[in-house]
């Protein structure tokens, strides 16, 4: 297997996102996405104790025209839109929601959060939408740690759960609307893995913690994400120290794109359609009890 080669590596700057420090490789001045992958934060916090868990974390708020993708890794988040869902999903699951045409979601701590540690990671991933599902029916995906299907390396030292597409012949079982291969996996020390990817992919990983050695590149420390070369048939990485990582791949869609806050669609028209259409109620309403 001829690995690919690095294209570049992103630092996960923190900003502040409506008073919460959070870290953003993606998108950065450099690099607007990474087709079909949007914006990736990496959130690291402690549930606020002088608040109520249901009413912190994030209120309502619409999205139209991508996938917004919630990977816990400490903690939980409980979900609740427009659409009547409402779920909790602990520490090593997904809430993975197709926005389609509209839709309006709350991401809270669970009520139990300060039973269970009171901290919370999560990785937040926006994955564009094919222009012709980006007018489709919301759709609602919770994952639980112990639905998520796992594979190990030979060597044993490397875990890895499979949320959506195919990795190393394991499926995950998310229907998305972009060809996307969405994986996490946690290395012990000198755990060594060989991923094969599709070479019509644009791949990436990105490193919560811990160290990596890159075959053909080298040292890749925490809170960098890489942006691999189209130029191979996949990857081979190293844990120099223990480290978890999400690891991405997509078709890219060569479309259009003109976002603004939560919409992501082709057109500055379409952007403006998606602004009235929330602020006439099209999106559905929800009230938080």
């Amino acid at each position: 297997m001829k690995n690919r080669t690095v294209s570049r590596l992103l630092y996960a700057h923190q900003v502040d996102m409506g008073g919460m420090p959070i870290r953003q490789p993606l998108p950065t001045q450099q690099v607007d996405q990474i087709d079909p992958f949007l914006l990736l934060h990496h959130a690291n916090v402690k549930a606020p104790s002088h608040i109520k868990p249901e009413h912190a974390g994030i209120g309502p708020h619409p999205h139209r025209g991508f996938s917004p993708v919630t990977f816990i890794f400490k903690g939980g988040v409980h979900h609740r839109d427009s659409r009547g869902n409402d779920s909790t999903i602990y520490a090593g699951g997904a809430q993975w929601m197709n926005a389609g045409m509209g839709i309006l979601h709350s991401e809270r701590p669970p009520h139990d959060i300060h039973n269970i540690g009171g901290h919370q990671e999560i990785i937040q991933l926006w994955i564009n939408t094919p222009t012709k599902n980006k007018m489709d029916q919301p759709a609602y995906y919770p994952l639980s740690a112990d639905e998520a299907p796992v594979f190990v390396s030979e060597d044993g030292q490397v875990n890895g759960k499979v949320f959506s597409g195919e990795v190393l012949g394991v499926k995950g079982p998310i229907p998305s609307q972009t060809v996307v291969n969405a994986a996490t996996l946690t290395f012990t020390k000198d755990g060594k893995i060989s991923i094969a990817l599709p070479p019509d992919h644009n791949a990436l990983i990105y490193l919560l913690d811990g160290k990596l050695k890159v075959d053909g590149f080298g040292l890749v420390e925490e809170l960098h994400l890489v942006h691999f070369n189209n130029d191979g048939e996949g990857i081979v990485i190293e844990g120099l120290e223990d480290t978890r990582i999400l690891l991405l791949s997509g078709l890219p869609l060569n479309e259009p794109v003109v976002s603004h806050g939560p919409f992501v669609m082709n057109s500055q028209t379409q952007i403006m359609e998606s602004m009235r259409d929330y602020q006439m109620g099209k999106m559905g309403i929800l009230i938080e009890e």
